[in-house]
């Protein structure tokens, strides 16, 4: 089946019909230039499975020679909703959110809906400032990564009505909805699988904690799983870095250096560990057999690292997929957000070894 991809909204209106300009065209313009009535090219874009194939690939055919788009202030108006669902994500410089995001995309656009993206940097403020933004263009729902975030974004989410659903988190006593897994739960079981090879002296490089709760969750896993083991925070040696696979390699030369210096290297993300891995080989140390190192998140970039990256899967697909029903459902037939546990899994790999 074709599919028509349009900007802001897959789906228009009657309103727009006496609207345009000559060099504008309206939806009379592709009703007449197909000759089938306004109802019918209005269903091909709203529901295209209600319309014969034949009369659909007219119609698109006479939109996209026309360059018809429809006039998103007029669909908004007369539907009461704009059929686009907006996501903040806090970067697009890797691939970490690239599978989720594309699963909700497929999802939504498999609807009817639209989605509008936006990158944070990592910044709340910026954050902040683009859920405004794209609750004033009219978005049906947003999805935002993580649960910390000032109360005030909360507030203005809840004052204007605009359901949102948390994504990459959950824990049981959050007060928002969320699809994702338990990244303390998770953490703490590669840190026992760490733990279990003998490795008692643990390096630990993470995001920035104080601003990325799902990096906070993670050390909190490592530092849970070595408290059940007896062992301290002087045990564990922690480099705080921004996101980046040369931050990952410089945050590995600074653990290097410590006079008693760990035998594990255990990295909050797997493009923080690809780093690690080339600061090792740059040093000359075998992996595992002089250090281990281990990521998280399970991207494409782990099993193509050599060796191959020991790190826990996250499901990204399927944590996309339902995140786009939840918000379709939401917006279209007003049912609950509800909160949604997924499993994650250890995926173990090459370059986790016994302690030297």
């Amino acid at each position: 089946m074709q599919a028509l991809t349009l900007p802001l909204s897959q789906a228009i209106s009657q309103d727009t019909v006496t609207q345009g300009t000559p060099s504008q065209p309206t939806l009379q313009d592709v009703a007449d230039r197909c000759g089938v009535s306004t109802a019918t090219v209005s269903r091909c874009l709203n529901a295209p499975d209600r319309v014969g194939k034949d009369t659909r690939d007219r119609v698109l055919a006479a939109i996209d020679a026309l360059g018809y788009a429809p006039n998103f202030g007029a669909r908004l108006m007369a539907a009461g909703r704009s059929n686009t669902i907006g996501a903040v994500i806090p970067t697009m410089e890797n691939a970490i959110f690239a599978q989720g995001l594309q699963a909700f995309q497929d999802g939504l656009h498999q609807a009817g809906f639209t989605l509008l993206v936006a990158s944070s940097g990592y910044d709340p403020q910026v954050e902040a400032d683009q859920v405004r933004t794209l609750a004033s263009r009219g978005a049906d729902g947003l999805l935002l990564i993580g649960q910390g975030r000032d109360k005030a974004v909360y507030d203005l989410l809840h004052a204007r009505g605009l359901p949102a659903l948390l994504a990459w988190t959950y824990r049981a006593d959050a007060p928002h909805p969320a699809i994702g897994f338990d990244n303390v739960a998770a953490m703490a079981e590669l840190a026992d699988a760490v733990l279990d090879q003998g490795h008692r002296r643990i390096g630990y490089i993470s995001a920035d904690t104080t601003t990325n709760d799902r990096a906070a969750e993670r050390l909190a896993g490592v530092r849970a799983a070595m408290a059940r083991r007896g062992l301290s925070d002087g045990d564990l040696e922690l480099c705080t870095v921004p996101y980046g696979i040369e931050t990952g390699a410089q945050a590995f030369r600074t653990l290097m250096t410590q006079t008693n210096r760990p035998t594990a290297v255990m990295c909050g993300n797997d493009v923080l560990a690809a780093g690690a891995m080339g600061a090792a080989r740059d040093l000359g140390l075998a992996v595992p057999k002089d250090v281990s190192i281990t990521g998280f998140d399970d991207i494409e970039l782990a099993q193509v690292t050599s060796p191959g990256l020991t790190t826990v899967h996250v499901p990204h697909a399927q944590m996309g997929a339902k995140a786009a029903d939840a918000l379709v459902a939401r917006v279209a037939q007003d049912a609950p957000l509800i909160s949604v546990k997924l499993p994650t899994r250890l995926v173990m790999r090459g370059t986790l070894g016994p302690a030297p």
